[in-house]
């Protein structure tokens, strides 16, 4: 997102929200004269650096300032995307500008409130909103397409830790004590909680915490009670059992492929079998 905005209801909320690093600053959404915080050019790229963003992505930028994320990623990787903003003057200003850049055809922004905005077209979603907003939106985001990045400038997603997090200076910095920006990217996890089984060959039961697993699995009439996993996106890694916090004696790569999961046991360095197992149960 080019600009923090509040989204919030009230100057109270708003000023308790962003005490926590804005040094006491607050604004209040009551008319079009709020201040925006513009996002740094080298900021940018690092955003849109960490999703990975390429020509094939739909960039979707809540909050989207004078549109800076979304022309860049569409002049600059030849993405397509959307910004939403609710200051009208920064919506046609952002449209001016993709014009200018030559862009208009891939980068388009319009006025609306980010919660009314359907989110599914996304494949990469950025914002610099303040934590409150992020919470309110996590529902929305974890429901949804697997794999959807989602990158966040200096707020983070309460207990849905990000999957990658950089740190960059920022010395002209108008927020806060800190001359950094932090940068936090999420994948939207596929849902892998339940019971599988392959045959006879494995067997496995999982709780699923947002991109974590923990749970137990039988494979090959082993029991492993202690197993962890993680999720990326459609892709499964996982640990049945292991030689230290580090390093895992006998794990597997799992991929989820028209509700099936097709995994690829790995033990000691060799590969062991490649099973397709199908969900019996779900949490």
């Amino acid at each position: 997102m080019a600009s923090i905005r509040s989204w919030l209801p009230s100057v109270s909320a708003l000023a308790a929200g962003c005490a926590l690093a804005c040094a006491g600053a607050a604004w209040a959404q009551t008319d079009l004269d709020v201040p925006y915080v513009t996002t740094p050019p080298h900021v940018v790229e690092a955003m849109l650096q960490l999703a990975q963003v390429r020509a094939s992505d739909y960039v979707l930028d809540l909050g989207s300032g004078d549109g800076r994320i979304v022309i860049t990623a569409a002049k600059e990787r030849g993405a397509r995307g959307m910004g939403v903003e609710i200051d009208p003057r920064l919506v046609t200003l952002s449209n001016e500008k993709a014009k200018e850049a030559g862009v208009a055809d891939r980068a388009r922004f319009v006025e609306k409130d980010l919660f009314e905005t359907d989110l599914t077209p996304a494949s990469v979603i950025t914002m610099y909103l303040l934590p409150e907003v992020n919470l309110k939106l996590r529902p929305s985001l974890l429901k949804l397409k697997p794999g959807t990045r989602i990158v966040s400038h200096d707020w983070d997603m309460g207990d849905w830790e990000p999957d990658a997090k950089i740190t960059l200076d920022v010395p002209d910095k108008q927020l806060g004590l800190r001359k950094e920006s932090t940068l936090m990217l999420w994948k939207v996890p596929a849902r892998v909680d339940g019971a599988w089984s392959a045959g006879r060959q494995l067997a496995m039961q999982w709780t699923q915490t947002y991109q974590k697993l923990a749970g137990s699995v039988t494979y090959r009439g082993q029991s492993y009670p202690e197993a962890t996993g993680r999720v990326d996106g459609n892709r499964i890694h996982l640990c049945f059992a292991r030689y230290d916090e580090k390093r895992c004696r006998l794990g597997a790569l799992g991929t989820l492929v028209d509700g099936t999961l097709r995994v690829l046991v790995d033990g000691e360095g060799r590969q062991q079998a490649t099973l397709i197992a199908r969900r019996e149960s779900r949490h």
